[in-house]
């Protein structure tokens, strides 16, 4: 049997002749984070507009490899296929994505992978239309700077002639990805699902912020908890929630820092919680925290905002691009303890002294990143793809 009989679909069509965009992404639902978070939100406007939508993902999630999920699955309308796997969390190999193209109309691969290139490499093997998410390509941290750089340069580069669009989700991805695919690459920025923790922070200023996302190095947890331990210094009502899923680090890399830090009372770790416990936690806060070193797009921030939380966010390029468009936001350099605590109690006397109308602005730059907006665009792709 040749690798083309291996890998091509199986199943007959389906008889719907709604068109059939197919996302392809390492990790979905139940798994937690801004990415799924994306993904998910703009398979329902996708649906919402008429299309089928279907995701094709891996069996497993990263933080429990052996526990397989359902090999399929519908989540709220969503067509949810996982496929088998091997090798590194940063590269799984999963080759039996193919078998599950047949009936595509478009492809959108979702960060830039495995799927990114061997979609791309084994075109001839689908010959359906592709574009690709860039969400931060691989530049979440500095390891491995000079491998990644010549990587891109390569392997990245031509895989991308495979794909008819590039779209950068932020600023920063249009311009590292339009050296590669300078006639492809578009910018289409992450949308926010406003409603989901909407005007939910604490209506009065409090001394408790959260932080939300992953538990990976690049997050720079390490030196939240550093600022936090001088804020506690400066007065002892200041509380830190850390809200996420286990990654790079788990629940007891954190306590042990905590402990060392001797800041066990002003600090609570929420595990994989659900969107109700979420909306309790940031009901008791004000402020919203990121350490953060490397962000896609940051939208997390975008949801903070949207809940009424001030957001105090460290100086990458993502988070520069939000703050020059909202002035509100406060931008700090968490490596500096000393100097981001000053700012962070900054934030909170302006919170005291303007929160009415702090609020009001929050809420409304958000509104303009909503999913309706931003799936537009996105369907304006697929239709160029579709009529072509």
């Amino acid at each position: 049997m040749s690798v083309a009989e291996t890998y091509v679909h199986e199943a007959e069509p389906s008889p719907d002749s709604r068109p059939l965009i197919v996302h392809v992404i390492r990790q979905f639902l139940p798994n937690r984070g801004g990415l799924e978070d994306v993904v998910s939100n703009l398979a329902r406007q996708t649906i919402d507009r008429g299309y089928r939508v279907r995701v094709i993902t891996l069996d497993s999630l990263f933080t429990s490899r052996e526990e397989k999920l359902p090999h399929h699955e519908v989540i709220t309308g969503i067509e949810v296929v996982r496929i088998p796997w091997s090798g590194s969390t940063r590269y799984p190999i999963a080759p039996q994505v193919f078998r599950h193209l047949g009936d595509a109309d478009v492809i959108h691969v979702h960060a830039i992978d495995f799927f990114f290139d061997a979609l791309a490499w084994g075109r001839f093997l689908h010959g359906k239309p592709m574009v690709v998410t860039t969400h931060g390509g691989f530049f979440h941290t500095t390891n491995y700077a000079a491998i990644k750089k010549i990587w891109f340069q390569t392997v990245t580069r031509l895989s991308a002639r495979a794909y008819r669009k590039v779209i950068g989700c932020s600023v920063s991805d249009l311009k590292q990805f339009s050296q590669i695919a300078p006639t492809r690459s578009i910018l289409i920025e992450n949308g926010a699902d406003i409603g989901k923790f909407a005007d939910m922070a604490s209506k009065a200023a409090r001394r408790r912020m959260l932080t939300i996302g992953r538990f990976s190095v690049n997050k720079r947890l390490d030196h939240l908890l550093e600022v936090t331990a001088a804020l506690k210094a400066h007065n002892p009502d200041w509380h830190l929630d850390i809200v996420g899923v286990e990654y790079d680090l788990n629940r007891q890399d954190l306590h042990d820092h905590i402990a060392r830090l001797k800041i066990e009372d002003s600090v609570s770790i929420h595990v994989s919680p659900d969107n109700e416990t979420i909306r309790t936690i940031i009901a008791q806060a004000s402020i919203f925290a990121s350490a953060s070193a490397y962000e896609g797009f940051g939208l997390v921030a975008l949801e903070a905002m949207s809940a009424g939380l001030l957001p105090v966010l460290n100086g990458n390029d993502a988070f520069k691009t939000l703050a020059e468009r909202h002035n509100e936001l406060f931008l700090a350099d968490f490596s500096n303890a000393a100097s981001t605590a000053t700012t962070i109690e900054t934030a909170f006397e302006r919170l005291q002294t303007h929160g009415p109308s702090l609020r009001a602005q929050l809420l409304g730059d958000a509104r303009t990143y909503s999913w309706d907006v931003v799936a537009d665009r996105y369907i304006a792709v697929y239709e160029e793809l579709l009529g072509a």
